[in-house]
């Protein structure tokens, strides 16, 4: 059922995108079914306001009111008519791409990128650097300076409609200095160091802050192959694996913000009873050291991530050793919740995630799936950039999205 009918009048346009996801004179009722036809459009892509009415349950003259006012905010565009039917052609509206931006900081163990995102989620701008280890006052050389060059090539308005900065970062940046042979001295400066104050310091904007694989697992869902799953669970392997659950079609990040830490899952292995933890075999971590015990340099790992060339046999065998332990995760985790779909994602080049992908649906076949009902094993769709187009997600979500579960329940 729709939300009751608001009255008709809005306030102007306001001069920060982000004045109208707070609100001002709007009621709440105006609100969210504002918040609505925008998540409601993102889903399908375009939509005419019939069919916006007709979803909502809205009246027509309601939802022609909001599209209107929503059309004269620059966040929706009208798309050329659908000619050939009987009557008034029906008119797509689409998200307005400059509608609205918003930046995205990742901040890992061993590079860092900043990216400018519009409405669509689609990359403007971007900056990266790598390190052999992360130190803060790096970082926040690297946001200071990023942050000026993401927005050399905007227009003042353009500028203005940035909507906020989103941090996608791991818990505990400090731990596993052994596993990337980094000073525990310089580590351990991050355990008391405020990165969203000192990020805040350097805009105009709110910032928001998210585990990066939670922020990977966001990204996918608003902007990738997740968008078509109520329930999945998410890998994101970077210099360690993390992953993220969608329930509903909602993020679900627990009681502590560490839902879907899968890394800590124990698969079969060389361990205490037999057993490791995930981490210790699927991350990129690993790949590194195999690569290093060859007398070769690594580096390629990250400072490349589209193009590694040419690894040979370390590769060959992460893949199978991160395929067989990937593949228990995934069953293990479709056993305590009837997941629709696992997709893999990875800071590798596409060809290197395809293969992961292919030798993780063999692995899962083998394994005794009695009692579950059938899954999809899928690759994912946004790359090496996932998380911090997911940090970059945040502020968008925060100022024009509705609430999923509720989005979709109308929607259904």
């Amino acid at each position: 059922m729709a939300k009751p009918e608001p009255a008709t009048s809005h306030p102007a346009f306001p001069a920060h995108p982000g004045d109208l996801a707070r609100g001002g004179s709007q009621s709440g009722v105006r609100l969210y079914n504002e918040r609505l036809v925008l998540s409601l459009i993102r889903r399908y892509g375009s939509l005419p306001k019939a069919e916006i009415a007709r979803v909502t349950g809205l009246s027509a003259q309601t939802a022609s009111v909001i599209v209107k006012q929503l059309e004269a905010d620059g966040l929706l565009l009208r798309q050329r008519p659908q000619r050939g039917r009987i009557g008034q052609p029906p008119v797509p509206l689409s998200l307005n791409p400059e509608g609205a931006y918003s930046i995205g900081l990742k901040v890992g163990r061993r590079s860092a990128d900043l990216v400018l995102i519009d409405l669509m989620g689609r990359v403007r701008a971007s900056q990266h650097r790598t390190y052999r280890y992360p130190e803060p006052g790096a970082t926040l050389d690297f946001v200071r300076d990023g942050i000026a060059e993401l927005q050399r090539d905007l227009k003042a308005a353009q500028r203005a409609r940035i909507s906020g900065l989103g941090i996608a970062t791991p818990f505990e940046l400090w731990n596993w200095e052994k596993e990337i042979a980094a000073p525990r001295d310089v580590l351990q400066v991050w355990r008391a160091f405020d990165l969203v104050g000192e990020v805040a310091k350097l805009s105009s904007w709110p910032v928001q802050l998210c585990n990066d694989a939670t922020a990977a697992c966001a990204a996918e869902l608003s902007f990738g192959i997740g968008s078509r799953y109520r329930d999945f669970v998410y890998f994101f392997i970077g210099s360690f694996i993390g992953g993220g659950i969608v329930l509903n079609g909602m993020l679900y990040q627990g009681r502590s913000g560490n839902a879907g830490a899968l890394g800590s899952m124990p698969v079969s292995g060389e361990g205490p009873l037999g057993v490791l933890q995930l981490i210790r075999s699927a991350s990129l971590y690993r790949l590194e050291q195999l690569i290093g015990n060859q007398g070769r340099d690594p580096s390629m790992l990250w400072t490349m991530p589209q193009d590694w060339g040419e690894i040979g046999q370390p590769l060959d065998a992460w893949i199978k050793d991160s395929s067989i332990h990937l593949a228990q995760a995934i069953v293990a985790a479709v056993s305590v919740v009837d997941f629709e779909a696992a997709i893999i994602d990875a800071a590798c080049p596409p060809d290197v995630r395809r293969r992961l992908v292919e030798q993780t649906k063999v692995q899962v076949a083998q394994l005794d799936q009695q009692g579950l009902s059938p899954f999809a094993v899928l690759e994912g769709t946004i790359g090496s950039d996932a998380r911090a187009i997911g940090g970059a997600s945040l502020p968008l979500l925060a100022n024009f999205a509705v609430d999923r579960e509720i989005f979709l329940r109308n929607a259904g």
